[in-house]
């Protein structure tokens, strides 16, 4: 095994952005990548902003995970990669992309990630991060309101109609999926360390 595939799942605002930014931070620079399920949303350039707007993006139809996959394909080839950018105020992808190289551990983030197969088959270490439904909440919230540009009315809808049902059909069940299941969310720094201390025997071993 050249590369190392660790997913990063869990419900939206359970912290799991923050355990993958945890365990990129805790390796060399050159050693790690993260990867996020979040970047390849779909462009819908032919809705009108309101159409766009109205779409449900909780859903796994939302998100192009056959690209993700097939980079994941690429960056185990030690190919290098143009990562999607995508701008959740407008729900468009931007015209550039990011440039992600490949490394021996990938971490691929997203609150699907362990809900399709497709990428899942791919990971050698899958992780769930299980927070309560009311922090998940007050942080989906305040994020939506704060750095995506949404008005209250706007999130609660969202959370009602998509967020909530979306959870319990898809991101509830792929917990089953999880080699880890990581309580606390971006917390729990004794299993961040744990899971770090097993990548770092593996790369020792692997001699990079």
């Amino acid at each position: 095994m050249g590369t190392l595939i660790i997913g990063v799942a869990g419900g939206t605002g359970s912290g799991k952005t923050t355990i993958a930014r945890a365990l990129l931070d805790g390796l060399p620079s050159t050693r790690a990548v993260l990867v996020q399920h979040d970047s390849y949303y779909r462009d819908q350039p032919d809705l009108t902003y309101e159409q766009r707007s109205a779409q449900n993006y909780d859903h796994p139809s939302s998100l192009e995970t056959e690209l993700l996959a097939k980079h994941l394909d690429e960056l185990k080839a030690k190919r290098p990669i143009q990562m999607p950018v995508y701008d959740f105020a407008t729900h468009r992808r931007l015209p550039e992309t990011i440039l992600v190289k490949p490394a021996p551990v990938i971490i691929v983030e997203g609150i699907l990630v362990l809900a399709e197969k497709v990428i899942r088959d791919q990971m050698h270490i899958k992780l769930f991060v299980d927070t309560a439904a009311d922090i998940r909440m007050m942080r989906r919230i305040r994020r939506d309101l704060e750095d995506r540009g949404r008005t209250f009315a706007q999130v609660r809808k969202q959370y009602y109609e998509t967020v909530r049902p979306m959870h319990l059909a898809f991101v509830e069940p792929s917990k089953s999926f999880a080699d880890i299941i990581i309580p606390e969310g971006g917390e729990n720094r004794v299993a961040v360390d744990m899971i770090l201390a097993r990548v770092k025997q593996w790369l020792q071993q692997l001699g990079v």
